[in-house]
C-alpha cells in the first residue's frame, strides 16, 4: 500500500462567505456525504504561506519570538510570512520574508516540507524551505511595524529547539514541524535528497 494524499472533492450545492478579513475570509459550504446527506462546513479561506528554516553554519536555527494575539502568548518561531500576490513564486516569497523579518540572505534553498495547518477548519497550505549559507543582507533593514515591531531574533542549537517541542516548551507549528523534519533528513538520506526550491506545489500552483 502507498500512503500518500490524494486529490479528491466531494460535490458542493450551495456556498456563501458570511465573513471578508483583510487577507481571510469564512466560506460555509454544503457539501454532499457519501450517504447522499448534505451538511454545511464552515472553513477559513486562507492565500497560503511560506515559513524558513534558516540553518547556519554551526548547527543553529535562526528563530523569532513574536506576540501571537489569538493564543495570548509570545511564541518563538520561524521566519514566515502570506503569500500575498496569488500564483507568487513561494521561493522569492521566502527570500523576501527572510529579508524582512531577519535582514539576511541565504545561497542554497531547498524544500524541507509541506503542509496543511489546519486542514479542518481551513485550507491554509505552507511550504517550508530550508535555507542555508546564510550572510547578511545588503541595504537597510526594513521597517517593521505593529506586532513585529516588538520581535526579538536569536539563533538557537537545532537539538535545543528539538527538547523545547517536545517537552511541550514550543507550539509554532512551523518551527515544530521544521525543526523535526530537518533532524529526519539528516538522520536519513540527508539534505541533498530534498527536493529542490523550485519543486512543484499543487496545493499553490505557482509560475518560475
Amino acid at each position: 500500500m502507498t500512503v500518500k494524499d490524494t486529490p479528491e472533492e466531494w460535490r458542493v450545492t450551495a456556498t456563501t462567505t458570511p465573513f471578508r478579513g483583510n487577507k481571510t475570509s469564512v466560506r460555509t459550504d454544503d457539501v454532499v456525504m457519501p450517504d447522499g446527506t448534505v451538511v454545511k462546513r464552515d472553513y477559513q479561506v486562507h492565500p497560503g504561506s511560506v515559513a524558513i528554516l534558516a540553518l547556519d553554519g554551526t548547527g543553529r536555527v535562526l528563530v523569532l519570538r513574536q506576540y501571537r494575539h489569538p493564543v495570548r502568548q509570545k511564541l518563538w518561531e520561524i521566519p514566515a510570512g502570506l503569500l500575498d500576490v496569488p500564483g507568487e513564486n513561494p521561493l522569492h516569497a521566502a527570500q523576501r520574508e527572510l529579508y524582512e523579518e531577519a535582514h539576511v540572505k541565504a545561497e542554497d534553498w531547498r524544500v524541507l516540507t509541506d503542509v496543511y495547518t489546519t486542514p479542518g477548519g481551513c485550507d491554509e497550505a505552507v511550504r517550508i524551505f530550508l535555507a542555508r549559507e546564510l550572510s547578511e543582507a545588503e541595504g537597510e533593514r526594513f521597517q517593521v511595524s505593529e506586532e513585529e515591531a516588538d520581535m526579538e531574533l536569536a539563533r538557537v542549537d537545532l537539538a535545543e529547539l528539538v527538547r523545547g517541542v517536545l517537552a511541550g516548551e514550543l507550539h509554532n507549528n512551523c518551527l515544530a514541524v521544521g525543526v523535526l523534519a530537518l533532524t529526519a533528513a539528516l538522520a536519513g538520506d540527508g539534505l541533498e535528497a530534498l527536493r529542490p526550491a523550485e519543486a512543484p506545489w499543487p496545493a499553490r500552483p505557482f509560475e518560475a
